[in-house]
């Protein structure tokens, strides 16, 4: 079974999806916010459709460094009532802390310039939520 994993930002929503086995997480795409969350969950959507055999969604959740919600937060608890909504999969959160700061000192280390991690970040970011939880799940 596959997991889509999902960074949710105010402009952008990184996507990763993990392999078959479930073990590899890997960033496949950058979506450009809609006015609504149907924008969005039609854009996702189309990627559950291309990806066969995903079973469930994990949405990042940005606990303050305390482990407090936030404003940030309860927009995406918004929106992944939305998606739970629209989707009939298992649909979780897991805490995000510090996720991006470590997609960027990794794009930084892989050489990669400012312009180039800012196409990217959010896709990196992904894949660091969906591989926390994946490697979460085996334990």
């Amino acid at each position: 079974m596959r997991t889509l994993g999902i960074d949710f930002g105010d402009r952008r929503l990184g996507v990763a999806i993990s392999d078959p086995s479930g073990l590899i997480a890997s960033g496949i795409a950058v979506i450009g916010k809609g006015e609504t969350f149907e924008q969005d969950i039609r854009e996702l959507k189309r990627l559950v459709r291309k990806y066969d055999g995903i079973g469930a969604i994990v949405v990042g959740l940005p606990k303050t460094l305390s482990g407090g919600l936030g404003r940030q937060a309860g927009k995406v608890l918004e929106f992944v009532a939305a998606l739970q909504r629209e989707f009939n999969l298992k649909i979780e959160t897991y805490d995000e802390r510090l996720t991006t700061a470590a997609a960027e000192r990794d794009l930084i280390a892989a050489g990669l310039s400012r312009e180039k991690r800012k196409k990217v970040i959010d896709r990196s970011a992904a894949a660091n939520i969906l591989q926390s939880y994946l490697d979460r799940q085996k334990k």
